[in-house]
């Protein structure tokens, strides 16, 4: 193939901003091969009419976004401009939701580090960027559904545990209050729990009923949560993102042992609201520990 027209990797990393190591990169990954290689000497050589592409994908990697991501918008750009702005909105929205859950967690942990976190014991309820308060709760009925799982899968089981069980509540006379999930032990990149989906239903009898008829598939049990005492704190939707989430359960037992309070059963999150409406910054959640004196 004559190279006339063509222009040389060096030539080419001038006009698009890149750098040649940049251009070998992308070309391994498959977003920006050369118009041609030299069979004999490897030589790298690009059509000018690359030079836009090469500098959107430029200015996609300013962004942050992995080069997968940027694949998927790049191949699709000349055919349907339109679904590539949606990928990237959508790249966008997902980028300020993980900001969002990472700045509580950095301003939690500079007060922290540096020894002066405000409201720290103070009699308002504050502890670091958290309000821990307590409520007293009532007995209440829950259909519940058990599994070892670790972190990553925890938000899809949480959800698809938590929508079963309200489909189920219709047959045990409604939802009661707000569904809750229990940790019996710790959930992480090591650690699978168990955790527990709890939706608090009207009638026992039902749920008893209800839950047989599920079978060991899922796991599902009724239980009676007894009346107590939770100390919790409310944490936005974008709060609740691991690891940051973790943030919020240690400011609540570092306020509890402050107080000389005894925690009295498993930690727990508790949502009040409809998780796919709400915004990163809307509270969806409190972080809660049973209690007593």
């Amino acid at each position: 193939m004559e190279t006339d027209g063509l222009l040389t990797i060096g030539a080419f990393a001038a006009r698009a901003r890149l750098s040649a190591k940049a251009l070998r990169l992308y070309d391994r990954m498959g977003l920006l091969p050369p118009a041609y290689v030299d069979e004999v000497n490897g030589y790298r050589y690009y059509r000018a009419d690359q030079v836009e592409r090469a500098r959107l994908v430029a200015l996609l990697r300013q962004l942050d976004m992995p080069l997968a991501r940027i694949a998927e918008i790049v191949d699709v750009v000349e055919l349907d401009g339109e679904r590539a702005a949606e990928r990237l909105a959508a790249y966008w929205a997902e980028a300020e939701e993980r900001f969002a859950s990472q700045r509580t967690l950095a301003a939690y942990l500079r007060g922290r580090l540096s020894g002066r976190e405000p409201g720290m014991g103070g009699m308002d309820g504050t502890y670091g960027t958290f309000v821990v308060e307590t409520v007293d709760t009532a007995p209440q009925v829950v259909l519940t559904q058990s599994r070892h799982t670790m972190v990553d899968e925890l938000p899809a089981w949480i959800g698809a545990s938590l929508g079963r069980l309200e489909e189920g509540a219709k047959a045990c006379g409604g939802i009661t209050g707000a569904p809750f999930v229990v940790y019996h032990s710790e959930v992480s990149m090591e650690s699978d729990g168990p955790a527990e989906s709890c939706v608090p239903v009207a009638d026992l009898d039902a749920a008893k009923v209800w839950a047989a008829e599920q079978g060991p598939a899922w796991n599902t049990k009724v239980r009676v949560e007894p009346a107590g005492r939770l100390a919790y704190t409310r944490i936005t939707k974008a709060q609740v993102a691991y690891p940051q989430i973790g943030a919020a359960f240690e400011a609540v037992e570092r306020w509890i042992a402050e107080r000389g309070l005894r925690i009295t059963g498993p930690c727990r999150e508790i949502y009040f609201t409809d998780w796919d409406t709400a915004g990163p910054e809307d509270p969806v959640c409190d972080v809660a520990f049973p209690v007593a004196s």
